[in-house]
């Protein structure tokens, strides 16, 4: 027996769709008339580097100095600062460059190389040439080598790693503003955009766009903490965003749409909330949630740099000062 939907809920139904056609429509539209983003900061390069990560050059084989590296860490997108492999992954290929049978989820892109031949590998963070990609050579389990220059990398080792790298989520609204934002700050290594908060296992955008999953649009942001700390992120944060709002921001109605931190430690919970304090006895009456952070699903490869890669600036953020 088929149980038919009432047909009030029917109608809530596609006016919900309708809305938000109808905001997404007036995002672009307001999006192109708005001046093109600000230049992302990176690391200065050496005439060298940047024949290598800019111009897509190749070091000499055996000259590199992470080819025989072994020690445990984090090797790091030169330029940007993005973590990009582990050393757990690396292995001796006998190439004459550094090799890795895997990659830091979401780090490295694969696109087509210009020879028409080989896959090329990139930083996905601030698009860097890295190296090649191969397949089938049966050097390992997994069956894939990324050979990477090591002027395309710098390296974290692990007893530092935790010291020096953090990171933190934020929630406030449309991914695209947030993620823009706290981009560009000072320290900040990476910010990408995704969901965080939900009930279901790897949600995709249109499941989080109509309500069904729980998940807040949200932003891992990872820092360098001998640059900046989560006090400085957090603060930023709520003046890029209207933290009294409940559900929505701006033109952005919806739950996926709420004002949220998501801590990854006490301290972060006790700075959130000595700032929400502090908001509040300026008159402000802020609905952001705090809450202990769980899986980050990144969102959708369309979704990251949205603003920066399409010239615009965002609509529904702009830093109000509050402190």
């Amino acid at each position: 027996m088929t149980t038919v939907k009432p047909t009030s809920q029917i109608r809530q139904r596609i006016i919900y769709v309708f809305i938000i056609v109808v905001l997404i429509l007036i995002g672009l539209q307001v999006g192109a008339q708005s001046k093109k983003g600000k230049t992302v900061k990176y690391n200065k390069l050496t005439e060298e580097e940047a024949r290598v990560i800019i111009h897509k050059g190749t070091e000499a084989p055996f000259s590199g100095e992470f080819n025989k590296h072994s020690e445990a860490g984090t090797y790091i997108c030169r330029q940007c600062n993005a973590p990009l492999y582990r050393s757990t992954d690396k292995f001796n290929s006998h190439c004459g460059w550094p090799s890795y049978d895997d990659a830091i989820d979401g780090a490295v892109t694969q696109i087509p190389d210009a020879d028409g031949r080989r896959t090329e590998i990139i930083c996905s963070n601030c698009k860097g040439h890295l190296g090649h990609i191969f397949f089938g050579e049966q050097l390992t389990e997994k069956n894939t080598r990324h050979c990477v220059n090591s002027l395309s990398m710098k390296f974290v080792s692990s007893d530092t790693d935790k010291q020096k790298i953090g990171k933190a989520y934020f929630a406030g609204g449309c991914f695209w503003g947030v993620e823009y934002y706290l981009e560009q700050a000072d320290g900040v290594i990476s910010a990408t955009s995704g969901y965080m908060g939900g009930n279901v296992d790897d949600p995709e955008y249109k499941e989080v766009c109509f309500g069904f999953t729980g998940h807040a649009e949200a932003v891992e942001v990872i820092f360098d903490k001998s640059k900046t700390d989560f006090e400085t992120l957090a603060r930023l944060f709520f003046e890029i965003h209207d933290p009294t709002q409940v559900e929505r921001q701006g033109p952005d109605i919806g739950n996926q749409y709420r004002s949220a931190i998501f801590y990854v430690d006490e301290n972060q919970k006790e700075i959130s909330e000595k700032l929400i304090e502090l908001l509040k006895d300026k008159g402000f009456d802020v609905a952001t949630e705090l809450t202990s952070a769980d899986k980050f699903w990144k969102a959708e490869a369309n979704h990251q740099d949205y603003y920066s890669r399409n010239g615009h600036e965002p609509y529904c953020h702009t830093r109000v000062k509050r402190f």
